[in-house]
């Protein structure tokens, strides 16, 4: 079965999401500085879930590109990340409208946990369908950083309800550990075909 079509979905359903994102940022309420002041947690929370919609849309790219071929189970495996996903503005939302409070930077936090797994059940889903010894298998190997990102997630979710600070100060970190591409895929298949 052919790749392309599912990159495409993908990209259009990613661009959609980044879309109604932006769409929630309300127009500011006079012409001064201090008109946007209060528009400033929704620009955050925007911001950051901008860079976190676009290194999934860089390392899925990364990660289809490795691959030769997709599967029925690799299919839905793909609509379920985008399912979770397509969640993230609605928590994004949440977040920045209740300036950045428990219970909405939880939920931000569990989207984002469950997206990470959906992405890593994604990959192994890719990796069984090529095989062990595949250009792709070797590249993403144990995948320490996609396991250490749920990890601090959890963390995260945890601290969000008694120091939200450091909820977000750890979805930032999180956010900077992926934001270079990544490179053991980069690394192994470049401009080349997949083996």
């Amino acid at each position: 079965m052919s790749k392309g079509r599912l990159e495409a979905f993908s990209d259009g359903v990613i661009a959609i999401i980044i879309t109604i994102m932006v769409l929630e940022l309300r127009l500011p309420h006079g012409a001064d500085l201090e008109a946007l002041a209060p528009l400033l947690p929704k620009f955050l929370s925007y911001a950051l879930s901008f860079v976190f919609i676009g290194i999934y849309w860089n390392n899925h790219h990364h990660l289809l590109q490795a691959s030769q071929k997709v599967n029925g189970p690799v299919l839905w495996l793909n609509m379920h990340l985008l399912f979770w996903l397509s969640l993230v503005p609605f928590v994004t939302g949440w977040m920045g409208e209740n300036n950045f409070t428990g219970l909405p930077v939880a939920a931000y936090g569990a989207v984002l946990w469950v997206s990470g797994l959906a992405y890593y059940i994604l990959e192994q889903a890719l990796v069984r369908l090529h095989g062990k010894e595949s250009t792709l298998a070797i590249a993403i190997g144990r995948d320490r950083k996609g396991l250490a990102s749920l990890f601090i997630y959890t963390i995260a979710i945890g601290f969000s309800f008694f120091l939200p600070a450091a909820s977000m100060a750890l979805f930032i970190v999180v956010a900077v550990m992926w934001f270079i591409p990544d490179r053991r895929i980069e690394a192994r298949v470049g401009d080349k075909p997949a083996a």
